[in-house]
């Protein structure tokens, strides 16, 4: 008689009533590729806020365009030197970007002319040799300018005293 078949075994993951075998786990390579697609989403929407914000705050008022205002005739002075007879010449101008402190600055230009002068004649050549000098200067003047327009109860929003040309002799 010919040998019967035999019967496959049943799998060992097989339950004993025949019930079918627990899924597989699932593969990490999914969760990698997952995570990795959440990193790049979140790059780019952080990339994408970066570069498309506003680059002003909402509501900021934009900077009025600067006026100079030329203290008209040049500044001539007999520097302060003790061992010769020098001069100071200078042509200097006021830079604001609000209207009220233009109006000021022409206003009280004589009384602004008058302090000017009397602080260029305390220099002496020696202070003023160099650009360190100069610039030291020209804060002196900047700071006396305000002073004055503070003193008049008037606007004071002077951003800077240029010289536009400068002199000494």
């Amino acid at each position: 008689m010919p040998a019967a078949p035999a019967k496959p075994a049943p799998p060992a993951n097989a339950g004993a009533a025949g019930t079918p075998p627990p899924p597989k786990k699932k593969s990490r390579k999914l969760l990698l590729i997952v995570a990795a697609l959440l990193v790049v989403l979140a790059g780019g929407g952080g990339a994408a806020y970066w570069f498309l914000k506003p680059s002003k705050p909402v509501g900021a008022k934009p900077l009025a365009p600067p006026q100079y205002i030329a203290l008209d005739p040049a500044f001539v002075v007999n520097l302060a030197d003790t061992d010769g007879v020098r001069y100071l010449q200078a042509d200097v101008q006021l830079q604001t970007r609000d209207p009220d402190t233009a109006a000021a600055i022409a206003l009280h230009s004589p009384i602004i002319r008058n302090r000017l002068l009397l602080l260029f004649g305390q220099q002496t050549s020696q202070q003023l040799n160099g650009r360190n000098g100069k610039e030291r200067l020209q804060g002196q003047a900047l700071a006396e300018v305000k002073n004055i327009l503070k003193a008049q109860h008037a606007a004071n929003q002077v951003d800077a005293l240029l010289f536009t040309s400068i002199v000494i002799q």
